[in-house]
């Protein structure tokens, strides 16, 4: 399948894509267990794990890379959701607290760009999470999901990208040691197997991820200045995404 914003909405529909929301829905809390009064921002296709925040974080934001696409999120409501390229994000700096990356890094044309433009916007102390196909993971190997597409990463690739964007990785994990099929008996046997590997640090998880923490100090250079950020245009909110219109 190819990594647009259709296949996306429509594999998070599938009862595999919401087994997949459940599990890393999980990891994500767990590192981002508190943020109240704080900026979130969703970098990728992150909707479906931003909704965990809207009752504590001071404000949502979901940013979705241009060749994806975009939707309106979050529905309904004013949208919080913005098309942008991910190597001139449209914030100043310093402003916002947790970041969440996924189904961004590995499409990303330039990774380094898009970590780098992840640090000028991260406050002071912030943090990053980030996730990532595992590349000796079987979700991986397969197309007929997100995860199966672009550049899959190692432990070792993550945390040179975190050096040279001068984050500071602070915990590392696993998830999703069940099989990537629409069986019956894998999504019913899905919750012990995470269960398990999680546990055991058993191999053959599908995705890696790294909370990373901004380092304060960087050298100073010349950057591009961010465009005004724009909001979503109405006729995004008025049919569903991959609808043309009549």
């Amino acid at each position: 399948m190819t990594l647009d914003i259709v296949d996306l909405r429509s594999f998070y529909d599938s009862p595999l894509g919401r087994a997949t929301e459940r599990f890393l829905g999980e990891a994500i809390r767990a590192r981002f267990d508190n943020c109240i009064g704080q900026a979130v921002l969703g970098i990728g296709y992150a909707a479906p794990y931003l909704e965990m925040f809207r009752g504590d974080a001071l404000r949502v934001l979901a940013f979705m890379p241009a060749g994806q696409g975009v939707v309106n999120w979050p529905e309904p409501g004013p949208s919080a959701s913005a098309l942008i390229e991910t190597g001139m994000l449209p914030l100043p700096d310093s402003c916002i607290d947790r970041v969440l990356v996924i189904h961004a890094l590995e499409i990303a044309e330039h990774p380094r760009e898009l970590l780098g433009e992840i640090w000028r916007i991260l406050t002071p102390g912030g943090r990053m999470l980030a996730i990532a196909p595992r590349r000796a993971g079987l979700w991986a190997q397969l197309d007929t999901t997100p995860f199966g597409n672009g550049q899959p990463y190692s432990r070792s690739q993550l945390r040179d990208l975190m050096r040279d964007a001068l984050f500071s990785p602070t915990h590392w994990g696993e998830a999703l040691y069940f099989a990537p099929f629409e069986g019956k008996i894998v999504l019913r046997s899905a919750p012990p197997f995470e269960k398990i590997g999680a546990k055991l640090s058993l191999p053959g998880a599908g995705v890696i991820f790294v909370e990373a923490m901004k380092q304060l100090y960087r050298p100073v250079g010349l950057r591009r200045t961010s465009p005004a950020l724009q909001p979503l245009q109405p006729v995004l909110g008025t049919r569903p995404a991959g609808i043309a219109p009549g």
